[in-house]
């Protein structure tokens, strides 16, 4: 990559762009931006509050939420036609801290088990957050809401939530999309959910249809999504 490190510079210094972006692709684009010598503002967060943002007309340059909310903007004219590239796949998983054994998540006893048995149970907005909402139906499913409401620790995002639980004492369990977890110090990655509750979301780069610079824009998803970051999409979470 560092031969390409020249074409996203300019005179002037570093070049911007403004992104909005679910938090699972954060890690990743930090990386590739500081390996392209590009400078990243705009917000990361819960896919459903980044849509919100786009749709209230927050300025940026490149938007990555899911595939099916791009593609829906794509139809509504909202992003470059054309310019939609899936990053990958991120299953949501479950991390605990790095000092601590695995636990057994290989079947339904096991993820109940391993939930009961925490001191807290970290994860993401259940209203907007891709693994938040589907780890709450998982909860539910399981039969475990009621035992485990005292112990639940939400936060607005996926980042947040294992930033949080990093920094807890005695032996919490968190659940969140794996490239939150790989990307957080001091957690381990233990898995995915276990088959019957596991879940994979694929999400996908634009060019906002507003962007002020959508040829750099479209450049840096290309090398974000093109085989040359292959394996740094895969050490990152994405497959």
């Amino acid at each position: 990559m560092g031969a390409h490190r020249e074409d996203f510079r300019r005179e002037a210094g570093p070049v911007t762009l403004a992104l909005l972006s679910a938090g699972a692709a954060q890690a990743l684009v930090r990386t590739m931006a500081r390996a392209a010598a590009i400078e990243v503002g705009g917000s990361f967060g819960a896919v459903g509050a980044m849509l919100e943002k786009f749709n209230a007309g927050e300025a940026c340059d490149v938007v990555i939420l899911t595939r099916k909310q791009v593609d829906e903007l794509e139809r509504a004219g909202r992003v470059v036609p054309g310019s939609v590239a899936d990053v990958g796949r991120v299953a949501t998983a479950i991390g605990v801290l790095a000092s601590q054994g695995a636990p057994d998540i290989s079947d339904e006893a096991a993820l109940r088990q391993a939930l009961l048995a925490a001191d807290a149970v970290y994860f993401p907005d259940p209203t907007r957050a891709t693994a938040g909402i589907h780890f709450m139906k998982v909860i539910e499913t399981l039969g475990v809401r009621a035992a485990l409401e005292p112990r639940l620790q939400t936060f607005p995002n996926g980042a947040t939530a294992m930033r949080e639980m990093a920094a807890a004492a005695g032996h919490p369990v968190g659940c969140t999309q794996a490239s939150e977890i790989l990307a957080t110090p001091g957690l381990r990655l233990v898995g995915p959910l276990p088959r019957g509750y596991d879940l994979e979301t694929t999400y996908a780069a634009a060019v906002s249809a507003k962007a002020k610079d959508p040829t750099t824009a479209a450049a840096f998803i290309a090398r974000l999504t093109g085989a040359e970051s292959r394996s740094e999409r895969s050490s990152a979470g994405f497959t």
